[in-house]
């Protein structure tokens, strides 16, 4: 039991005013004025990032004068047809292209990143650290330094406007990030564990793959979303790489690259709902695929600080 000693003339009132928060720190009340415009400016944020994409949406199912009319309001007719228009004017193949690249360009960076970063956190050896902070300043480098060596190096391999140069550049742009990230989660996993898998006979490769590599789940699925959507926005690589050759070289426009193609077509043709429905249909997934793990994402970036 607490015993409060009462100084003479010292009403409760005055005991209460004179009170601080848990620890001897400051009073209660900042705190709580802290949160609140914390919350406030959190909810201003998603306001402004919402709002943008409620246009587009609602912009899908106008027509072009409702949209000159008023931006935010509700359509007064549903019209579902500009998706259709839009993807048979190219959003279709535009978004099975992207999906071509993303379904090997991912896969890859996950996998070579993530043996990089484990050889790098739990094998020391001579030139450890420089190879590590090579990495880490990749992730640094502006991609618009390299365009022009980069251009030239894919254009003497073959590979310009093709799938597999796009996929090796994908991987080698995002290489960077993926060691760096999950080099801190590799360090963080108990060591007990590897010990225990050299004990029981097994090798390097099988303790990384069937050991190590599950226990990093959550830092893989943070670092894969990651991967994905900066892959599937990428707009300067596709620029510069995925330009037809000749009159003969099919067009393998990446979504980004095609929805500038949209936005040209239609500026010319005056039918913006359709570009919009274009801008949607390309935003659809990544919504998806974000906010279907979400509480992985979290997890995966909030674990290594909680081991």
């Amino acid at each position: 039991m607490t015993t409060v000693i009462k100084a003479p003339g010292e009403s409760a009132a005055e005991r209460s005013a004179g009170s601080v928060g848990p620890g001897g720190g400051k009073p209660r009340s900042d705190g709580m004025v802290l949160n609140v415009f914390s919350h406030g400016f959190l909810a201003v944020w998603a306001i402004l990032i919402v709002l943008p994409l409620v246009w587009l949406a609602l912009g899908s199912f106008k027509t072009d004068s409702q949209i000159g009319a008023s931006a935010l309001s509700w359509p007064a007719h549903w019209h579902f047809d500009a998706f259709g228009r839009a993807w048979d004017k190219g959003i279709g193949g535009y978004f099975g292209h992207t999906l071509i690249v993303l379904a090997f360009s991912v896969p890859l960076t996950m996998l070579l990143g993530s043996m990089a970063a484990y050889v790098l956190a739990r094998y020391p050896f001579p030139g450890n650290r420089i190879i590590y902070y090579f990495f880490v300043s990749g992730a640094m480098f502006p991609v618009f330094l390299a365009l022009v060596p980069l251009f030239f190096m894919v254009k003497r391999l073959d590979m310009l406007n093709t799938y597999q140069g796009l996929i090796l550049v994908y991987v080698a742009y995002s290489m960077p990030f993926t060691v760096f990230f999950m080099h801190s989660f590799f360090r963080t996993l108990p060591t007990a564990v590897h010990e225990a898998a050299v004990i029981d006979g097994a090798s390097d490769t099988r303790i990384f793959f069937q050991v190590m590599l599950p226990m990093a789940k959550p830092g893989l699925i943070s670092v894969g979303i990651f991967n994905v959507l900066g892959q599937w926005n990428q707009y300067i690589l596709p620029s510069v790489l995925m330009q037809p050759q000749s009159g003969s070289d099919p067009e393998r426009y990446m979504l980004t690259q095609g929805l500038i193609q949209l936005q040209y077509q239609m500026g010319y043709e005056t039918d913006l709902p359709v570009l919009f429905a274009g801008v949607t249909i390309a935003m659809i997934p990544m919504l998806v695929v974000y906010l279907s793990f979400q509480r992985q994402i979290q997890a995966g970036l909030t674990s290594a600080t909680l081991k």
